[in-house]
């Protein structure tokens, strides 16, 4: 399975569906002829937990714990399956417009998808 991350802003690559998994639509992108393929809000982190965060590097790991329990959660948790099935199916690219990548909740559903995958 290929699972990757990006940024909104990076040129995309050719042969992965683009997913953007952001709550909010990014700043700056039209929404005609976005570089994505598909916007999954559902997975999005809820506002208290983003707002609590605010990408703060020494919050980070509650906030990934506080994450992984709301991704197993209702809505989450189903759309966290559709993801699933989609990486099963074709290379993946979960995309938001963070600019801390590594340290945003795009990288904690990358590593909770692809230990999903599995």
């Amino acid at each position: 399975m290929d699972i990757g991350l990006a940024r909104i802003y990076d040129a995309p690559g050719v042969d992965h569906h683009r997913v953007l998994v952001d709550a909010l639509w990014p700043r700056g992108v039209r929404r005609a002829g976005a570089p994505i393929d598909e916007w999954c809000r559902a997975v999005a982190p809820s506002t208290e937990l983003r707002r609590w965060y605010r990408h703060d590097p020494d919050r980070f790991a509650e906030f990934a714990d506080r994450y992984r329990r709301e991704l197993a959660d209702g809505d989450r948790a189903a759309a966290v399956t559709g993801l699933l099935d989609r990486a099963r199916a074709q290379p993946l690219m979960l995309v938001t417009a963070t600019k801390s990548v590594e340290i945003s909740h795009a990288a904690v559903l990358l590593e909770v998808l692809r230990a999903g995958v599995g």
